[in-house]
């Protein structure tokens, strides 16, 4: 029978020990005196115990009932604490967001960017800003939001799209020089190549439209974008990274694109959160910040 007793009911008897009497207890519960006194008698019910003792005159805690008061009242506050703390953590803008964001300049640029200009805007909210490249759980992982380039395959969580990040396969001019030209994806495997997380590379003709995936084994591999950029710089292969990444290396001729009529299908850039109806206030304006952000800083 106790794991039937109703927490209302431990409220009403400790309210009624608190005040001394069952109407005093009853006006502040809104109630009737009649609902007050149903409570105590089923609550001594389930628990075989007597609690109160009372007459016409008076109203006093047993033994049982005094010990059950001291505890229960101490329980009730960790639980009131515990409600306002949830309820704040829903209101008030304040605590700690957790992100995963890929590296290079995707996450160390700009939504490092974005984090550090919500948090001036909104000095009691701390980032825990991670860049990992592996596909993370938001929820196993213990992450608020994450920022993911191409296809996101998980039903259980809001994806919003930021933008498209447009790709490109690069070397230095250096590099190419030192080789005859270049013009399928398939020749890829007699050159030097340096590789990040992605092995496989994905290509499509210009003009006919024709798809064609190379499977790459570089002679470099490493996560970060600016590694990868710098390596091809100094002429030690080709790289697939987003454009965006060494934009003004392209324009200045450091880098070029190493196939006329091959081409990387750009990919979506997007933000990936929980399906909770009641998301912390902060959350809730960090997701319309980078939204805005973006919005307002189209690349």
């Amino acid at each position: 029978m106790l794991n039937q007793i109703n927490l209302a009911d431990i409220r009403s008897f400790v309210l009624i020990a608190q005040l001394g009497n069952f109407t005093k207890a009853a006006e502040a519960l809104d109630v009737s005196r009649s609902h007050v006194s149903r409570q105590i008698s089923q609550l001594e019910k389930q628990m075989g115990v007597t609690l109160l003792i009372r007459t016409t005159r008076m109203l006093k805690l047993t033994e049982a009932g005094k010990a059950f008061y001291i505890q229960c009242e101490k329980a009730l506050n960790e639980i009131d604490q515990a409600l306002i703390a949830a309820v704040e953590d829903i209101e008030v803008l304040q605590g700690e967001i957790k992100i995963n964001c890929v590296g290079g300049y995707l996450g160390e640029e700009l939504i490092a960017q974005v984090a550090s200009e919500f948090m001036h805007q909104h000095p009691q909210v701390t980032v825990n800003l991670d860049f990992s490249s592996h596909r993370v759980d938001l929820i196993e992982d213990d992450f608020d939001i994450a920022f993911r380039m191409g296809k996101l395959d998980d039903a259980g969580f809001i994806a919003k799209k930021l933008m498209r990040v447009d790709m490109g396969t690069l070397a230095s001019p250096n590099y190419l020089n030192k080789f005859p030209s270049i013009e399928h994806p398939k020749q890829l495997n007699n050159h030097q190549c340096l590789t990040g997380s992605v092995k496989r590379w994905s290509f499509e003709h210009c003009s006919t439209k024709q798809t064609f995936d190379a499977s790459i084994s570089g002679h470099l591999h490493c996560k970060n974008g600016r590694v990868l950029v710098k390596g091809a710089l100094n002429g030690n292969g080709i790289i697939r990274v987003p454009t965006i990444y060494c934009q003004q290396e392209i324009d200045e001729g450091q880098l070029v694109e190493v196939f006329k009529e091959w081409r990387v299908p750009s990919v979506d850039f997007s933000m990936i959160y929980h399906r909770d109806r009641y998301q912390p206030k902060r959350l809730k304006l960090f997701i319309e910040f980078v939204k805005i952000y973006f919005e307002q800083h189209p690349i």
